[in-house]
Order: C-alpha cells, then sequence, then structure tokens
C-alpha cells in the first residue's frame, strides 16, 4: 500500500480546512466585533512528543517499534480551533448608540429566539418601541437580566439626551432639560472561560449555562461613540493563504508521483525482469 499517497491527500485536505479558515477571516475583516480563527495542525513529532508517556507498549521492543512506524505513516491533521479574543481597532462614529468595550473577554448580551447570546459588536439602535436592539433587532440586555430575568433597556420619546459611561451607566435627560438622571446599566458580561464559546455568525457566540458569564459592573471598559473593528490582520492573513496554496501544491505534486511516477517505474522494472 502506498501510504505516502494517503498522507498526503490527507495533508492535502487539512489544507483545504485551512483555506476555509483564512476565506472566513478575509471575508470579515470589515466586521464589527469579528474575532479572527485559526487552526492548528498536528504533526508525527509534535504529537509523539506529547505522548511519548503514554504509549501502550514498553518501549525498545518489536511491539513499540511497530506502534511507532504505524504512527509515523499517519497523516498531518486538524487537531484544534480557537478564537483570538485580541481586542481590534476602535473606530470612532456620530452615532450615540454605538459602543465599544476596550477590554479583551468582555461582551455585550443579546435576547435571541435561541436565548441569551454574547457579541462584541456595539453597533446598537431603537426599534419603534424604543427598546435598545442590535442591527438584527435582538434585545440588548441590562444588568437587572441576571437578577430578574428581564432585562430589556427601553427609551422614551423624550429622550433626546442618551450618555453612557465607562461602567456601562446609561443617564438620560429630563423632559424638556438638559439635566441628566442615571436610568438603566448595560450588561457587559465576562465568561468564565473564553474557550467555551461558539460562534453561531452575526457576531453571536453561545456559552452554555447562564452561570458561565458574570456581570462586570465596574469594568471602566465601555466608550460610547466608538465601535470594534475586526481583529484580522489582512496581510498576515494573504501571506497564509499564499503559503496555504503553495502546500496544496506540493502535496499535489507528491500523490501525482506516488502514483504516476513511482507506478511507472515500478511496471518498467518488472517488464524488464519479465
Amino acid at each position: 500500500m502506498q501510504t505516502g499517497y494517503y498522507a498526503a491527500a490527507a495533508g492535502m485536505v487539512t489544507q483545504f480546512n485551512r483555506l476555509d479558515t483564512i476565506a472566513n477571516n478575509l471575508a470579515n475583516v470589515n466586521t464589527v466585533g469579528f474575532k479572527e480563527d485559526n487552526l492548528v495542525i498536528g504533526d508525527f513529532m509534535r504529537i509523539y512528543q506529547e505522548k511519548r508517556d503514554d504509549l501502550p507498549n514498553e518501549n525498545n521492543t518489536k511491539e513499540s517499534a511497530a506502534f511507532i512506524n504505524r504512527t509515523m505513516t499517519r497523516a498531518p491533521k486538524v487537531v484544534d480551533a480557537f478564537t483570538d479574543h485580541s481586542l481590534g481597532t476602535m473606530q470612532k462614529t456620530a452615532n450615540s448608540l454605538d459602543f465599544a468595550l476596550s477590554s479583551e473577554g468582555l461582551f455585550f448580551a443579546v435576547q435571541t429566539p435561541q436565548g441569551v447570546k454574547l457579541t462584541r459588536d456595539g453597533s446598537f439602535t431603537k426599534n419603534d418601541e424604543g427598546v435598545l436592539v442590535t442591527k438584527e433587532g435582538y434585545e440588548v440586555l441590562s444588568d437587572e437580566y441576571l437578577k430578574t430575568g428581564d432585562g430589556k433597556i427601553s427609551f422614551a420619546n423624550q429622550d433626546s439626551i442618551i450618555v453612557v459611561d465607562k461602567n456601562a451607566q446609561i443617564s438620560t435627560n429630563l423632559p424638556n432639560s438638559a439635566k441628566l438622571i442615571p436610568t438603566q446599566k448595560l450588561l457587559i458580561a465576562q465568561p468564565k472561560d473564553l474557550s467555551l464559546l461558539k460562534k453561531e455568525g452575526n457576531g453571536l457566540y453561545t456559552f452554555g449555562d447562564i452561570k458561565n458569564i458574570t456581570n462586570i459592573s465596574d469594568s471602566g471598559a465601555l466608550q460610547q461613540g466608538f465601535v470594534e473593528k475586526s481583529n484580522v490582520n489582512a496581510v498576515k492573513m494573504m501571506t497564509q493563504l499564499i503559503e496555504t496554496n503553495r502546500l496544496v501544491g506540493m502535496y499535489q505534486k507528491a500523490m501525482s508521483t506516488q502514483m504516476d511516477d513511482m507506478n511507472r517505474d515500478a511496471i518498467e522494472k518488472l517488464a524488464r525482469k519479465s
């Protein structure tokens, strides 16, 4: 069996998966609040060094040698995927309902038909009822949600001035006055474990049970009139795209060599002997 052919084919599939991730990152380079995704590609040497003390056979035996030889023919594969939650660039806007979080690991909470989700996209607006919502129409939650289970944020028609401080405290003006009074407070959620977050599209994350998040009442991270741009580095992604395309070409060449050149050489040698 030509194990090299299957190893090259599996390596090519791994690079196709990497291409999908890179393409998705590039497609979202201008998406507000988007976080870059990455893959970890496993290879025999690294996996062996991590697991060599857990080998199923005693070292220096025929069984262990056979096990290692079998393992060495295994192809590279995706062994892990993770999201880079580092900060993106803060972009100033002219909208008082645009918000950005200047600290990693903090999120806004929104109510969706599938339950509460987290997001870094703070480009909000008001619906016809004066409720603060996302672009998709999901209600933005206040810190009261964790206490009462009801946390939508509403504004009256006469609330012509809306000011939100760095700790997410919302203040609005008294009717026919410029005097501000504190009203509600945005829920600034901090997950207990970022690795448990799963992307769902539209900048939303699932986080499991509601007990997995904590309200940070004094985060000091909220910036009104700003949005956080994607943290994807377009130059780095283009470099990785070129590198991955070249790897695909190399694997294709290896497959061609295994199936065409080596088989032809074997056939010619057999023909001469016969």
